[in-house]
């Protein structure tokens, strides 16, 4: 299939695109490059040892997009494009609304015009917000978001569902990430997050190369075996590959299908930092301080319904998300 991929040189993307070149499939990049790097393609080609066709172009220009696509026969759109930062959303909101739904906007009028109605979105499981039950399936109804990013997410899942109901050809996969963490085996992908890291691993693996002094800890005194909180923390290649299961249901004219991808386990704050100790012999310094607003003590997947439907389920372990990380970053340096 020629599969359509935005924020091609994104963390979860350049690895899906691995996946996918690796199951014979062609792909056509699209990426502004502005929170990622065009190096980013080299090394996946290092990987692959195949090119992808690719264009530096905001998906909110219309007029661009439609030129790059007009001479390509697009059989699915994989759709990761977005900005994610959930700290950077609350002081940015408007940014986020435009980027993430505008773009979403002019993406779905595009893939209309050139004859594609297949889409897979990269969603999160920031969606079901403080979530009814746990572990959390499909079923588990959507909640009130904590930040502008996860509202994002919910309402672009709702345009897809509003599409696809109003127009029956188009066929769409919502994925609903749980904690992406690890990097590829290789050492050659990873998540190289500008600034700040905003998620654990990239801060554990700068704390580790000496860039950041300590970790930080938001609170140990949840409703957890150890008070830290507990996240389902699956690894990039594991979600890149439910990405690869997901054009079967495509295929098989799926209307709208909802997957959670994730392990089904939960990993505290400090089994993380533990594990990664562990398996990398070094040690990383933290400090407990308080709770972020709207962070909750728990939240893990019940993934089953990927199992059954995608034939898919996680297979690398906590241990191999930590050396893979810590893998990535040496090379980094």
């Amino acid at each position: 299939m020629n599969i359509l991929i935005t924020g091609a040189t994104g963390f979860i993307a350049s690895h899906t695109i691995v996946e996918l070149q690796q199951n014979n499939h062609d792909i056509i990049g699209i990426d502004n490059l502005s929170n990622s790097s065009i190096d980013t393609l080299d090394n996946i080609e290092k990987i692959t040892k195949k090119k992808i066709d690719f264009y530096q172009i905001d998906i909110r220009d219309y007029d661009r997009l439609k030129d790059a696509l007009k001479n390509h026969k697009i059989d699915c759109c994989i759709h990761f494009a977005g900005l994610k930062a959930v700290g950077e959303s609350v002081s940015k909101p408007l940014e986020y609304y435009d980027n993430n739904i505008n773009g979403t906007l002019t993406l779905l009028k595009v893939l209309k015009e050139i004859g594609c109605h297949n889409l897979i979105f990269s969603s999160s499981a920031t969606v079901y917000g403080s979530p009814k039950f746990i572990p959390i399936t499909e079923d588990c109804p959507k909640g009130i978001c904590t930040n502008p990013y996860g509202w994002t997410k919910h309402m672009i899942e709702q345009i897809l569902i509003d599409t696809q109901n109003a127009t029956k050809d188009w066929n769409i996969v919502i994925l609903r990430y749980f904690n992406p963490i690890g990097a590829h085996p290789s050492g050659l992908l990873g998540e190289k997050p500008n600034g700040i890291p905003n998620n654990l691993m990239p801060y554990i693996t700068q704390v580790a190369c000496g860039k950041r002094e300590k970790l930080f800890v938001y609170g140990n005194d949840y409703n957890t075996h150890d008070g830290t909180g507990v996240r389902d923390y699956i690894h990039v290649v594991d979600l890149a590959r439910g990405h690869v299961k997901a054009l079967n249901a495509i295929n098989n004219k799926c209307g709208v299908e909802i997957f959670n991808l994730g392990t089904g386990h939960g990993y505290s704050v400090l089994d993380v930092i533990h594990t990664f100790e562990k398996v990398n012999q070094i040690k990383i310094p933290y400090e407990i301080t308080d709770r972020r607003p709207g962070d909750i003590a728990t939240c893990y997947a019940k993934p089953a319904k990927a199992e059954k439907i995608l034939k898919w389920c996680a297979e690398f372990t906590l241990e191999d998300m930590c050396r893979d990380s810590w893998n990535y970053q040496s090379k980094q340096r």
